[in-house]
């Protein structure tokens, strides 16, 4: 498999998990009939019709906000438009409008759709927990659709519903004429924890248990609704996967070539991309600037948006009125339980596209820290220029994991517990299952995880299925009752200064480690870059 085909793989892969898919109260409490045979359920807008499967099943496709298209685009969402009969829930659904980015370009604005999974035995007995998943994909790309949740829903005896929400330039975008305008995908994810609220009932679930979970880009929207107040009370349990509040990056830290970055941006900076993105499409007067914003086509809207716009989510207003690593410093943000944690091999599967003749280590480093700063990261991490490629390869992926994830969840784990329970992880597996040859062993990658709570294709040992039913079982016994713990797990403690709760395949290995030796994190705190 040649570097360029990897790339793809990355490109989807490194802020989600679609690359790793195959082929494979407002509601009165439900009855039988709700989700009889047929699986037809009632929701606030209209019937929908969803699939039987063997053990659960599936609604997808189905609306919880009209159509952000038109004069509604850089719009709040609107409540959906009721149908009459019974819609047909069976397609996956549609993808938001994105480049090829990430592997599925799509042109669609008319995109806020969820997906819902259900054991069959939800609406019979007690309410299930409900579990609120945001994928990945940085903010730029990905679908509610790209990962198969039936494993977490089944296993966990829990309602699954994922959630699309707007991407890029028309999720995360500012000009002056619309003042302070929130980051509409934001908004579109507190419109489907409003529409879980009134309709979780009817498939089952317990609309006053609800966990939101995400992972990479949708673990940083989970941290930015801990910390805005339009999502208080919307959700009970809040899950991340590699992604945290602290999360930042130097020059290459998350991709090669890459300038320095993080998830946030300010109103000023974010006008100022909005700005650049008007002149590149030819709206330029300053009066008539949003009505020409709005009269311009998709297509063109998503070749001048540039990556920081789809990958910043803009605070300073009502939706966010702090940055989030702020709001918790100052503890404004819900106090409910969380589980927060990364991967041990994070960066590996980015740092596996460099090319053997850029994979200069001493130049990397230079351009990530500085030249002073450069050498001592090289003496805690040795490596040199003329080493063989794996050798390089495996120490700049240990540099950037515990830079940039590692680290960081540990600054936000400490920062986290001073207000609430906190259940720290790191996904552990060294041979975690990759579908495709990569130039050296790329251990627990970046979204590694997800294919052992969600079905994704992937060939599992006994021992990673062990795994696998172990997890589900944290995350929904979690997400029943905020605490992970039930008997035949390894007991899991509750987050302090410096141990989190190792996930690895293998008996003993889950278990207590030291996140901040293993991650040298006192080192990383003398380098400010």
């Amino acid at each position: 498999m040649s570097r360029v085909t990897r790339i793809a793989g990355l490109l989807i892969a490194i802020c989600g998990a679609a690359g790793l898919q195959s082929a494979q109260s407002a509601q009165a409490a439900p009855s039988e009939t709700a989700l009889g045979e047929d699986a037809v359920v009632s929701t606030t807008s209209g019937l929908v019709r969803g699939a039987v499967e063997d053990g659960y099943r599936t609604f997808r496709g189905v609306p919880f906000a009209a159509p952000p298209v038109g004069a509604l685009r850089w719009q709040e969402p609107r409540p959906v438009p009721p149908w009459s009969g019974v819609r047909t829930a069976t397609q996956p659904s549609p993808r938001c409008a994105q480049t090829a980015f990430g592997g599925g370009a799509s042109d669609r604005e008319d995109c806020l759709y969820l997906d819902v999974t259900t054991p069959r035995s939800a609406g019979h007995r007690t309410p299930k927990p409900v579990m609120v998943w945001l994928h990945g994909g940085g903010n730029t790309f990905g679908n509610a659709s790209d990962n198969d949740p039936h494993p977490l829903a089944v296993g966990g005896d829990v309602v699954v519903v994922s959630v699309n929400y707007r991407l890029g330039v028309f999720g995360n975008f500012v000009v002056p004429q619309l003042g302070d305008a929130p980051s509409f995908g934001l908004e579109d994810q507190q419109a489907a924890l409003r529409w879980v609220r009134a309709n979780a009932a009817a498939f089952g679930g317990d609309p006053r248990n609800v966990t939101l979970f995400g992972e990479s880009g949708g673990a940083l929207d989970v941290c930015a609704q801990l910390t805005s107040p339009g999502a208080r009370g919307l959700f009970q349990r809040a899950i991340t996967e590699s992604g945290g509040c602290s999360t930042r990056w130097p020059v290459n830290g998350i991709i090669f070539g890459d300038p320095a970055g993080t998830p946030w941006n300010s109103m000023t900076r974010q006008r100022d991309i909005g700005l650049a993105i008007a002149a590149k499409v030819g709206c330029t007067d300053a009066r008539r600037m949003l009505e020409c914003l709005r009269g311009t086509t998709t297509a063109a809207l998503l070749a001048a948006g540039p990556t920081p716009v789809a990958t910043a989510i803009p605070y300073g207003n009502r939706t966010l009125p702090m940055r989030p690593d702020l709001a918790l410093r100052a503890g404004r943000f819900a106090r409910v339980p969380v589980m927060w944690g990364t991967n041990h091999d994070e960066s590996s599967l980015a740092v596996s596209l460099i090319p053997d003749a850029d994979l200069v280590y001493s130049k990397i480093l230079a351009d990530e820290f500085g030249p002073d700063a450069a050498a001592a990261v090289n003496q805690q991490y040795p490596a040199k220029d003329s080493d063989p490629y794996a050798v390089r390869a495996k120490a700049l992926t240990a540099v950037n994991t515990d830079r940039v994830w590692s680290c960081q969840q540990l600054a936000d784990d400490r920062l986290l517990t001073k207000h609430t329970t906190v259940f720290a992880f790191e996904f552990a597996d060294p041979n975690a299952p990759f579908p495709a040859p990569t130039p050296f062993a790329l251990g627990s990658y970046h979204s590694a995880e997800i294919q052992y709570l969600m079905d994704m294709g992937a060939v599992l040992t006994p021992e990673q299925q062990a795994l696998s039913q172990q997890m589900i079982a944290y995350w929904s016994q979690f997400a029943a009752t905020g605490q992970p713990n039930r008997p035949g797990l390894p007991a899991w403690q509750p987050f302090h200064t410096t141990h989190v709760q190792a996930l690895a395949p293998g008996s003993g290995q889950t278990r207590p480690v030291n996140l901040a030796a293993e991650h040298h994190c006192q080192f990383w705190s003398t380098i400010h870059a």
